[in-house]
């Protein structure tokens, strides 16, 4: 029996062949390796709770960037994205012309696959949506010229920055400076003079403080019981002496006698 509906119920919605898909996912893996995986995961739980506290700051990562309105093929999905003066909100995609700007850093992980379409195509797509730093990454150090590198916007193209004397590549537009530590990628956050971490990794710190703390204080405990006991021995020490000495001089008057 065919289902009715009353005039008053919505009649759900079912696209028709004139409606415009803008597709969530590719179906493709997030990530080739666990290295690959990790990183990615990483970075973004790091930049995730960097801005935490700042509802403007949107973070996401292979998401769907749709930069042409009416035109789905024209997308592309960063492995990290971080977007500027836009809300928190969870997303199925992001769609350059509803947020009203194309995200403000993009960052890839390359690999075998991609490596050749990080430095070329997708490099491209980025810079026409006027995305102001590009950075890459390469965990398994075998595919790009360095395994991490940045790029930002000059008069419309892609300019390498320059890494400091210890390595970090500064990111302006984030502020922050993206290093190597061995084979793995850190953030460090000039401003705040420290690494940024991933809120498992401040829990971690701040159990690792207090535990700290705890034994300081135990130690400190233990001094002040030491140093008790030494008091109480030098009393007992001069109690004794002050006895010997009572005793020589009772010794030496009666002598005299």
């Amino acid at each position: 029996m065919a289902a009715t509906y009353p005039k008053e119920t919505s009649i759900p919605y079912v696209p028709t062949d004139d409606a415009i898909i803008y597709p969530h996912t590719d179906g493709e893996p997030m990530a080739v390796n666990d290295y690959h995986r990790q990183a990615i995961i990483w970075t973004l739980q790091a930049l995730e709770a960097h801005y935490a506290k700042n509802p403007d700051v949107y973070v996401s990562g292979d998401i769907f960037v749709y930069y042409r309105e009416g035109d789905p093929r024209k997308s592309i999905a960063p492995d990290v994205l971080v977007s500027f003066g836009i809300n928190k909100k969870p997303r199925f995609s992001y769609k350059t012309w509803e947020e009203g700007k194309a995200p403000d850093f993009v960052m890839e992980f390359s690999s075998k696959g991609t490596y050749e379409k990080d430095l070329g195509e997708k490099m491209d797509i980025y810079a026409s949506l006027e995305i102001p730093d590009y950075f890459l990454f390469d965990a398994e150090g075998a595919y790009l010229p360095s395994p991490l590198m940045g790029f930002t916007l000059v008069d419309g193209a892609y300019t390498a920055i320059p890494p400091d004397d210890d390595g970090s590549i500064r990111s302006s537009v984030l502020g922050l400076d993206f290093r190597m530590q061995g084979p793995e990628i850190r953030i460090f956050d000039p401003v705040e003079n420290k690494w940024v971490q991933t809120l498992a990794e401040q829990a971690s710190t701040r159990a690792e403080n207090a535990e700290a703390r705890a034994e300081n204080a135990e130690a400190r405990a233990e001094t002040a019981e030491t140093r008790a006991e030494q008091e109480t021995t030098r009393a007992e020490n001069a109690e004794v002496e002050a006895a010997q000495l009572r005793e020589e001089i009772a010794r030496l008057k009666a002598e005299r006698l």
